[in-house]
């Protein structure tokens, strides 16, 4: 009897490009059968911490706090480079040195995005909501600004919101040419060395099937994101499942190590993080 892998990923339309190939049985396995759940990525953060699943999508951030029950994988990552990634949108115009003075809405306190804006701004007021509902509540008057990740980076002008503040722009004033880590894949440790080795494995396969066979799994995954245009699905895809996708490489590893460095140097870290990559 095959042994069932429990796997989570968030709504997004680039981990359900990931996984479309072990969900359809385009990639095959003697050993193991997958059970695919699709969750809101600050749930997953959290759900992280009491090992839920086998194979679970999670902010890099939060994978400070997971060392010692998950090992990120090479592949499954999602990283921001060039002029996009996640950003603060706002009604109006704000000066980025008043940002401290508003209540900005974020999609989670275990995001890297916040993790970012809080390397920029320690002193920033936040309420958590879905990502999904941050752009409402901006337009609603509910918060000052919104922290916006996902597909919002291609949505918020034609809903009349102002870019106030890029992320990567913030990431490069440290980091240069290195991409800013946003997502990753981790496996559960306690599955053993050889079976990581082998989910892995078969995790990369699905996002080299994928790749391979763009227009089949991006109809997949535009099932998820009805109010994307193909093009606009296209494009996104193209930011957040790549190359990179496939394997981090080393720049991407750099990259994840200065970022917790950051975080550890700046407070917002309470200790060092030892980052273990298969």
């Amino acid at each position: 009897m095959k042994k069932i892998i429990k796997i989570a990923h968030s709504p997004d339309s680039d981990d359900a490009f990931m996984f479309y190939a072990l969900k359809h049985g385009k990639v095959f396995s003697e050993k193991f059968d997958f059970d695919i759940v699709r969750e809101d990525i600050e749930a997953l953060n959290h759900e992280a911490q009491a090992e839920t699943y086998d194979i679970t999508a999670l902010s890099i951030h939060a994978y400070a706090y997971l060392a010692d029950k998950y090992v990120l994988t090479a592949s499954g990552a999602s990283m921001a480079e060039d002029n996009y990634g996640p950003m603060v949108v706002a009604k109006k115009n704000i000066d980025v040195n008043e940002l401290q003075d508003c209540l900005i809405a974020v999609p989670g306190e275990l995001t890297t995005a916040f993790l970012v804006l809080k390397i920029f701004e320690p002193k920033i007021k936040h309420k958590i909501m879905p990502f999904e509902k941050i752009m409402d509540a901006v337009l609603d008057d509910e918060v000052d600004a919104g922290l916006i990740i996902h597909e919002g980076q291609l949505q918020y002008e034609a809903l009349g919101l102002k870019k106030i503040l890029s992320l990567i722009d913030v990431w490069k004033v440290f980091a240069g040419d290195l991409p800013l880590p946003l997502g990753g894949s981790a496996i559960k440790k306690s599955l053993g060395k050889e079976t990581i080795k082998e989910l892995s494995a078969l995790q990369r396969k699905s996002i080299e099937y994928s790749i391979s066979s763009p227009e089949e799994a991006r109809d997949y995954a535009h099932q998820f994101k009805r109010d994307m245009s193909p093009l606009a699905l296209t494009q996104y895809l193209s930011w957040y499942a790549n190359k990179r996708t496939l394997d981090i490489g080393e720049e991407g590893k750099e990259a994840i190590e200065l970022l917790f460095a950051l975080a550890y140097e700046k407070g917002l870290l309470e200790k060092e993080v030892v980052l273990e990559i298969i």
